[in-house]
């Protein structure tokens, strides 16, 4: 077998890891934010019904715009009250594959992104693959952004692409209106405002959609994989302005959305209520946990997402083997003194909380 370096690799992927989380066989996975919740059995009648459906013309290609899914997805977004019309809506396989696009229509060689870690790790690793330079974006040392020290350094850097996600991934942590209109108005790039796990945001936090009207730069990003537990599915979607819908279908691979995914997407959207009914119980839980972890002599930074950014301890490496020796999975996301742990059901809950209150006397940190 041929080495890796032997091959003709482009020099900025090499010595680079590919993106993935341990996936291991225990009993408890809590480690990648997935909604732990069951599809309703009238949901999963729908999907048969319509895949067959979908299933008797694969013979031909898919609706390539996928117009209708459109129609579907830009209806749920407008059920907050922003008007979103179907031209304003793009979607693909998982929101990885719209950050993609967004990269490759406005980032590529001689183009900078920047983004504030930690933070999503796919989004230097999609502008390594586009060939888009990456700056990192400077954070407080409690994970919030610092508005007037941001906007310094967009200005300073003036990358094309401008990454703000919230709530934030790794740590929880929701971005101001306020602090994303700054960034908007300081920079002429694209900003795109990833919003993955915004249904779980507490009450009160606003999206970012409602900042669409009159900035044609402004992206918002989010996926059915979260809330909508479907992250078998792979749909991503966006929100933009017509502008943008039409530049990333320059660089979109021809039928990229297969009809079985369209048909899929359309049957779960046509059961959004059910679906959504299961994220108060997922917050729940999260603040279940956070309201547990004092009493185990730990902390929690602040969550607006379906997970928990916990710590402190004295090495997080450690602490994230020792809960796994209790069958439970949680992720080591790379910060010093931290773990994340997916908000699960409560009997998940249960199993943590209980493997924390035995691992956490021995690793916390000052113990």
């Amino acid at each position: 077998m041929t080495p890796l370096d032997e091959l003709p690799l482009r020099p900025e992927l090499r010595g680079r890891t590919p993106y993935g989380a341990p996936q291991l066989q225990v009993r408890h996975r809590l480690n990648t934010n997935e909604n732990p919740h069951p599809l309703p059995a009238e949901l999963l009648a729908s999907l048969g019904e319509a895949l067959g459906h979908a299933a008797v013309e694969l013979n031909r290609y898919p609706d390539r715009d996928a117009v209708a899914l459109r129609t579907d997805l830009a209806a749920y977004l407008s059920r907050g009250g922003e008007r979103i019309d179907p031209a304003q809506v793009w979607a693909a396989n998982g929101s990885n594959e719209v950050l993609q696009q967004l990269l490759q229509a406005f980032g590529g060689a001689g183009r900078t992104a920047l983004g504030f870690t930690p933070s999503y790790s796919m989004h230097p690793i999609i502008s390594a693959g586009t060939g888009t330079a990456w700056v990192d974006g400077h954070r407080r040392a409690d994970f919030t952004i610092d508005a007037a020290a941001a906007v310094a350094q967009v200005r300073e850097v003036r990358p094309d692409v401008v990454f703000v996600t919230s709530p934030n991934n790794p740590t929880g942590t929701a971005v101001a209106l306020e602090t994303i209109t700054a960034l908007y108005d300081a920079t002429e790039g694209v900003v795109v405002v990833d919003e993955a796990y915004t249904e779980f945001a507490r009450t009160g936090t606003p999206s970012a959609l409602t900042l669409l009207p009159g900035r044609p730069r402004l992206v918002v990003s989010r996926t059915m994989s979260k809330a909508f537990g479907m992250a078998g599915l792979r749909l991503g979607y966006l929100a933009a302005g017509p502008a943008v819908v039409d530049a990333v279908q320059l660089v979109r691979l021809p039928y990229h959305l297969s009809s079985l995914t369209q048909a899929a997407a359309r049957a779960a959207l046509a059961h959004t209520d059910a679906l959504l009914a299961t994220v108060d119980a997922v917050k729940e839980q999260r603040d279940r946990i956070v309201a547990a972890l004092p009493g185990l002599g730990l902390t929690s930074v602040p969550s607006d997402a379906n997970f928990v950014l916990f710590g402190r301890f004295a090495d997080a490496s450690a602490a994230w083997k020792a809960l796994l020796g209790h069958d439970v999975l949680v992720r080591d996301v790379g910060i010093p003194g931290w773990l994340r742990v997916t908000a699960g059901t409560a009997e998940e809950t249960d199993a943590f909380l209980t493997a924390l209150g035995e691992v956490a006397p021995d690793h916390r940190l000052g113990d």
